[in-house]
């Protein structure tokens, strides 16, 4: 199974209340040690505070150091850990498309959408038997799209079912997110973890300094892109749903193919491009 953290959420939730326990009880006698000046138990208890801040650290980085940078395929599941139960998340679809959004008020991509389908499910198998049927209520989480270049990409919007949706066991729900980027761009990797700040101080999250992470393959469409600038008018109508980059030589028949143009259509738009290419 592949998760967010590589030690169990429950041992990783109490560590981190236990420490933080500690360190206050530890902190309220050094205050009262100094109020009454003793003065040599005060060193000790903060000696104590810095073993214990110490371990707890280096138990972090051990947990970091041993985990596994990890790439999902399209439909493999990345599990974030709750205490007592599983929220899986997957690759449904990824797609592109120069504009979101119906007339009148369109948005268009400074380059060109990919629009990844993200799956949200509740893996009921995970549950704890005194749990029942509850709603669950996700945390908030991140999404970055990271390019093979390394450059980093936030959501442009995102469509369908919100991330932070409840669900209950053994339900699932689809969520659109799409990023812009560059027309080039032949491969990517997608980031989803938790945007709660203080998963970055629990041991074995991925969250910790210096984990390693699980991210999702972004498999791009493979088909050509064809060029939209040269006919404008057409692009608005005709072609919408081709892909667009510029500087790209593809033949008209690949243009009205693209296009998904057909019958009336296609002979009406072999017509027109024939005549502008004699101009």
């Amino acid at each position: 199974m592949n998760t967010n953290v590589n030690l169990a959420a429950p041992i990783g939730v109490l560590a981190f209340l236990g420490t933080g326990l500690l360190i206050l009880v530890a902190a309220l006698g050094l205050v009262v040690s100094l109020i009454m000046r003793k003065l040599r138990f005060a060193k000790i208890v903060r000696l104590a505070m810095l073993v214990i801040a110490g371990a707890y650290l280096a138990a972090i980085l051990a947990f970091s150091l041993a985990g596994h940078e990890k790439i999902l395929a399209r439909g493999e599941e990345k599990h974030f850990c709750e205490i007592d139960c599983h929220l899986a998340y997957s690759i449904a679809n990824v797609r592109q498309t120069k504009t979101l959004g119906n007339a009148p008020n369109p948005s268009t991509a400074q380059s060109v959408y990919t629009i990844v389908t993200i799956k949200t499910r509740f893996d009921e198998t995970t549950i704890a038997p005194w749990r029942g049927n509850g709603l669950l209520y996700p945390n908030s989480r991140v999404l970055t799209l990271v390019d093979e270049r390394g450059s980093r990409y936030a959501p442009s919007a995102q469509t369908g079912t919100p991330l932070t949706t409840p669900l209950r066991p053994g339900e699932s729900y689809a969520t659109d997110v799409a990023f812009d980027l560059p027309s080039d761009v032949k491969a990517s990797t997608l980031l989803i973890n938790e945007g709660e700040w203080v998963t970055h101080f629990v041991i074995g999250h991925e969250n910790s300094p210096l984990h390693k992470k699980t991210s999702f393959q972004i498999d791009l469409p493979a088909t050509p892109l064809v060029r939209c600038d040269r006919y404008p008018q057409l692009w608005g109508t005709t072609l919408s749903q081709a892909r667009c980059e510029q500087h790209q030589p593809v033949g008209y028949s690949q243009v009205i193919q693209s296009a998904g143009a057909d019958g009336p259509a296609r002979r009406s738009v072999e017509h027109w491009l024939d005549a502008t290419r004699n101009q």
